[in-house]
């Protein structure tokens, strides 16, 4: 498996539950001087036996002000937004994947769909971007991983709590990288996916691990040096692109006077491309919580 951000796909999922309340987190301090936030790396889909999440995010979410999401997820899941993502991912010139594909990636397509008995003819007309989703999720489900992940499940508790939330890109962004991804190297997104699905259970165990302690090489190692080998493409697209745009909007909300906790699917963080290398390089201050 790969790593997820706000869409269910494992690259943006990521994530035995190892519960301790005295372990490490996978949330950290950002600040310079009298000015501070919070970071924190998701997984936004969980099982029931993933709770309760690492006590570094109560502490984070206690102490801010405003919550700030990879996007608007209320509106994400609003009936207008779904009926554009559905118009934004599936093919409307005429083709479907049996004409995009070759042959050979074709052929291993539909004989995994005849194992999971999934007829090919529901899903031949989605881009490869939300099939790859489609089917990760899918696995994901039948691995009991269907439940609220960490966003959503603070996303409700600010609700609650009346606190202001915000959001690093806009709905309209997230749905054109999924209608969008897999463009010029559908082949090899499809086989990559097929073969990532594969070790998913192994490799979300451990994951999961990873994850709950913060531990940001192992989280490297798993999940994204693989990605970034493996499928630079998707590695550029999901992680790299994203984290550019990204970083002058973390910058401002140390400007604010406020403290924000910023919540982004975990991968983002790693690396030398994730947003905790980079606000060390800018000069912050970064530090994990326990």
């Amino acid at each position: 498996m790969k790593l997820r951000t706000t869409w269910p796909m494992v690259v943006f999922v990521l994530l035995v539950s190892v519960s301790s309340v005295f372990a490490a987190s996978p949330v950290w301090k950002i600040s310079k001087g009298d000015a501070r936030i919070y970071i924190g790396g998701t997984i936004h889909v969980l099982s029931k036996t993933d709770y309760p999440l690492p006590a570094g995010f109560d502490a984070a979410y206690q102490q801010a002000a405003q919550l700030v999401f990879e996007t608007d997820m209320q509106k994400m899941t609003a009936p207008e937004t779904q009926q554009l993502v559905l118009q934004q991912v599936i093919y409307s010139d005429g083709r479907n994947l049996k004409q995009v594909l070759n042959q050979q990636t074709f052929q291993e397509l539909a004989q995994y769909l005849a194992t999971k008995k999934i007829p090919v003819a529901e899903v031949v007309g989605l881009k490869p971007g939300m099939l790859a989703v489609t089917l990760t999720m899918v696995e994901l489900q039948r691995l009991g991983m269907g439940g609220t992940g960490v966003d959503s499940f603070y996303q409700a508790q600010a609700l609650n709590d009346h606190k202001r939330l915000g959001q690093l890109e806009a709905v309209e962004e997230q749905i054109g990288f999924l209608a969008t991804l897999g463009e010029g190297y559908e082949n090899e997104l499809i086989s990559y996916t097929l073969r990532d699905i594969k070790d998913l259970p192994r490799t979300m165990q451990l994951i999961k691990a990873a994850w709950r302690q913060g531990d940001t090489r192992k989280l490297e190692e798993l999940a994204l040096a693989p990605l970034k080998q493996e499928f630079p493409p998707l590695y550029q697209t999901l992680i790299v692109k994203r984290n550019k745009a990204w970083m002058p909007r973390i910058e401002a909300l140390l400007k604010t006077g406020e403290v924000e906790f910023v919540l982004v699917g975990a991968l983002h963080l790693v690396g030398d491309d994730g947003l905790l290398a980079q606000l060390a390089a800018r000069g912050y201050q970064v530090q994990k919580l326990d």
